[in-house]
């Protein structure tokens, strides 16, 4: 699995150690030292991953992970050396699909790496559509369309709702729903789904403070009703 992997990072160090890693392992890198490099690059190639870190000059990560989530889901791996799950939640509220804190093991961080770019690069096993109260997921194109509309979601996103697209009406605790991004979370809490559940009301309900398909079921989890109302 080879991938071009765009790393924004201001440390030039740190690049470099990510950039040969990279390269060990067959990828094609490209390295940037500020946001607005960093958008421009990923508007440019549209790479496979973007490694994105929290603290860089001229527009920083979530600013540049904000304009990359408005532009499509390229996935995003942020690296910070901040470590507050405020921090860790913003991030994935604006679309990051995994996130570590520094300092990280070259081990850890190539671990991610391969998870998230299995998960966003691999052909999808299973072929058919999958239909469950207006949702339709296409596991082959990664594609989500709610109403006959196309919903762009981040994989971390698009692992939940195909599993609860898959089983419609099946009350999901947050620790299964974390399970289903396959390692995306690690480096968070079960918080972390509700910023995920969140983002996809906004994308799938007509009004995401009063939700008809992605229903909370108190003191248990969520689940994705069959036939909303």
């Amino acid at each position: 699995m080879c991938a071009h992997v765009l790393i924004a990072e201001d440390d030039t160090m740190q690049a470099e150690l990510v950039r040969r890693l990279l390269l060990r392992e067959g990828h094609t890198p490209v390295v940037v030292h500020d946001g607005r490099a960093a958008i421009d690059e990923a508007k440019s190639r549209r790479p496979d991953l973007v490694i994105l870190d929290l603290m860089l000059p001229k527009i920083d990560g979530l600013g540049v992970c904000r304009v990359l989530r408005q532009d499509g889901n390229i996935p995003i791996l942020m690296l910070t050396a901040r470590s507050t799950e405020t921090d860790l939640l913003l991030g994935l509220e604006l679309g990051a699909d995994d996130y570590m804190t520094k300092p990280y093991s070259p081990r850890e961080l190539m671990a991610r790496i391969r998870t998230v770019l299995r998960r966003s690069l691999r052909p999808a096993a299973d072929v058919r559509l999958i239909r469950a109260g207006g949702i339709t997921v296409d596991p082959a194109r990664h594609e989500v369309a709610c109403d006959g509309l196309p919903v762009s979601c981040t994989p971390g996103e698009f692992a939940i709702l195909h599993a609860m697209t898959a089983e419609p009406d099946r009350v999901f605790s947050r620790r299964q729903l974390l399970q289903q991004t396959e390692g995306h979370e690690r480096a968070s809490t079960e918080r972390a789904i509700d910023v995920h559940i969140m983002n996809l009301r906004k994308k799938i309900e007509s009004n995401p403070r009063k939700p008809v398909r992605l229903m909370t079921v108190f003191g248990v989890g969520y689940k994705l009703t069959g036939r909303p109302s």
